[in-house]
């Protein structure tokens, strides 16, 4: 089995001065998922190489056994050191595609033509792809083979208005991932603010927040099993 992870490499958190990037248990507990099943897994991101970390997600109240795992784990942060660059890869050689979050997908993966187009091709292969937390707003512009939004009609689910509400966000990133899904025609439901929450409609799987992060990668590895 081989799943590849698409992370971002946009590290401005707006105008703010501060940074982002991904968030570090939202790539290292699917990280594992896969690991422990035997998968072999690829890293990737827009510009290759080191993608920024939030610097907030690597903070002690953030910390998660994936996460310490993960920083421990010299191969690993060694394959994170050293991703492939996007426009590298194609979806013939995976059997599946996980997105992790972080604010970053927002302003680059989200508006990004070679991410758009191997959503695409993904999901027009039958294969499966799963996108947590911020990870769904990349799904912003993928239509589906008929040129509607991959996700109108499709029950999916990602970062709440209320929990980007909570960490003072809202003014500051680009579009809100509810909002979006809503206005793309997504069966938008959540569950409640930090709990896992992870829907799967057919080949495509989402989760809300970094606690369903494991979960969506264990409905990835079942939807390539099955």
């Amino acid at each position: 089995m081989k799943i590849l992870m698409v992370l971002t490499s946009h590290d401005k958190l707006g105008e703010t001065g501060l940074k982002t990037g991904f968030w570090l248990e939202e790539l290292a507990a699917p990280y594992y998922v896969f690991k422990d099943a035997g998968a072999e897994i690829t890293l990737a991101s827009p510009l290759g190489g080191q993608p920024p970390l939030d610097p907030k997600s690597a903070e002690e109240g953030f910390q998660t056994d994936a996460t310490r795992r993960f920083e421990a784990d010299a191969d690993a942060t060694a394959q994170l050191a050293d991703t492939v660059k996007l426009a590298a890869v194609a979806h013939d050689t995976f059997d599946a595609v996980f997105y992790p979050g972080g604010h970053g997908p927002l302003w680059d993966l989200a508006e990004d033509a070679q991410s758009i187009a191997l959503i695409e091709a993904f999901h027009a292969a039958g294969k499966p792809v799963s996108l947590v937390c911020h990870a769904p707003g990349v799904l912003k512009h993928v239509k589906d083979g008929d040129g509607n939004p991959l996700v109108a009609g499709k029950k999916v689910t990602g970062f709440t208005n209320t929990e980007e509400e909570a960490v003072e966000l809202t003014e500051i990133v680009p579009f809100l991932v509810e909002d979006m899904l809503k206005g793309n025609g997504g069966e938008y439901s959540c569950g409640d603010d930090w709990a896992p929450y992870v829907l799967q409609d057919g080949l495509l799987i989402t989760g809300q927040n970094p606690a369903s992060s494991e979960g969506a990668a264990e409905k990835l590895i079942a939807a390539v099993n099955s």
